[in-house]
């Protein structure tokens, strides 16, 4: 049975009265408090508490608890399969940042000194939902009502504590389409270099929950423009370059039609990949991708699919003037779809000429006999009709395959007789 987010929300509050009855002061913290203000829904109910560590085990139970967190003041407790799991962190202040991501050490506080040590005002606030009332020490109520993200305090102290947090300013701005007030605009511009003590795969999971948003394209230009493009895809930052090629960059992503991180990041590797598809094998890993995805450390289909969409984007954009067992092969494919978003996306930022493109979409609707006929001939057919194996095998089913789909053989016997004529 998958968990279900009202029965977690219902959870949580079940939490947090158990704590309260238990004389403890427990709140809603950070992210749900912010959703709930703004009247969106909410993935996770993070708890906060005046209880220690011990004190909330004590409460739960041990066995319905995890301390995997209790180092930092945080316990887990579970509610079952369909309820899943409540992270309960006691308050806390932070002592000190050394490696720019996890604090050194805690020192367990009150609720306002708690506040003070998150990152940014719309995510320092509490609720109590048996009460509903916000707790709101940093003003997060003022900068939601004028759509302003604002770190809490010093932002240049915020971005020296935690460097993954220049990230999160963009996506929470862009998301939200929220204004970035100054000072932290200063101070990523200030910290961008340092970004590199993060490890890659938090970079990469907070590029694509930007690249996944309608409005990644705003997170591209606000990375750029804050210097943090840079830093985590030089390889772009250094090829994609010219004003328009930078215009056509962000309108395609602007204009793509699906959420899905692949294309989104074929789209932005795009310019930077071209003089490795125009020269390169193209059996062999494209360069500039292939770096991005490395160092990202992306999962193997994502590596896969994003340099399968950027060998064949072009194709797809011109499918009306591509043969057509050259556009088949293409359309049969499990990332067609995926590809054929991609080319509306860019053609719709070039010039709005999506004739190509149309023209592959409405093959994909043909029916299945027509779009994927059967094989006429296989290599075993090869062997039974006195064909030794070998390297030609390949050349030849290909070259039949090409005129089955081309409508110019029709039978198994056409296919062999077709094959005996071509063998070399």
């Amino acid at each position: 049975m998958s968990t279900n987010l009202e029965a977690t929300r219902t959870f949580s509050i079940e939490v947090i009265q158990k704590l309260q009855a238990a004389g403890f002061q427990a709140l809603w913290a950070g992210g749900c408090v912010r959703d709930l203000l703004l009247g969106k829904p909410s993935k996770d109910y993070d708890v906060a508490t005046s209880a220690t560590p011990d004190e909330v085990r004590d409460v739960f139970g041990h066995d319905r608890t995890l301390p995997i967190g209790a180092s930092f003041g945080v316990i887990t407790v579970q509610g079952g399969k369909r309820r899943g799991q409540v992270e309960v962190a006691t308050f806390r202040t932070d002592l000190g940042y050394s490696d720019g991501r996890r604090p050194d050490d805690v020192r367990f506080s009150s609720a306002e000194e708690d506040a003070q040590r998150r990152d940014f005002t719309i995510n320092g606030m509490f609720y109590d939902p048996i009460q509903e009332k916000v707790l709101d020490y940093v003003g997060g109520q003022r900068d939601l009502k004028n759509r302003l993200l604002r770190s809490i305090g010093n932002p240049f102290e915020r971005f020296e504590e935690d460097k993954l947090r220049m990230l999160r300013a963009v996506r929470f701005s862009s998301t939200f389409a929220f204004d970035l007030e100054l000072q932290t605009q200063h101070a990523i511009r200030e910290y961008a270099s340092h970004i590199h003590v993060v490890s890659a795969e938090r970079i990469a999971a907070e590029m694509r929950r930007m690249l996944t948003d309608d409005r990644r394209m705003i997170a591209v230009r606000m990375l750029r423009d804050l210097t943090l493009l840079q830093e985590i895809l030089p390889e772009v930052d250094a090829t994609v370059g010219h004003a328009l090629r930078w215009s056509e960059t962000y309108h395609s992503l602007e204009r793509l039609a699906v959420g899905d991180f692949r294309v989104a990041m074929a789209l932005l590797l795009r310019y930077a990949c071209q003089n490795s598809l125009l020269n390169g094998n193209p059996l062999k890993p494209i360069q500039p991708a292939e770096a991005v995805c490395s160092r990202w450390k992306l999962t193997n289909d994502e590596t896969k699919t994003i340099q399968w969409l950027l060998r064949h984007e072009h194709t797809v954009r011109h499918a009306d003037q591509v043969a057509w067992p050259k556009l088949q092969r293409l359309l049969i494919a499990d990332y067609a779809p995926l590809l054929i978003a991609m080319g509306y996306a860019v053609q719709r930022a070039r010039d709005n000429s999506t004739i190509g493109v149309e023209h592959a979409e409405s093959c994909m609707s043909l029916p299945e006999e027509e779009l994927n006929p059967d094989p006429l001939l296989s290599g075993s057919d090869l062997i039974q009709a006195g064909f030794k194996p070998g390297p030609q095998f390949q050349r030849v089913l290909e070259a039949v395959r090409n005129e089955q789909l081309e409508k110019r053989l029709q039978t198994t016997d056409e296919a062999i007789a077709f094959a005996r004529a071509n063998w070399e």
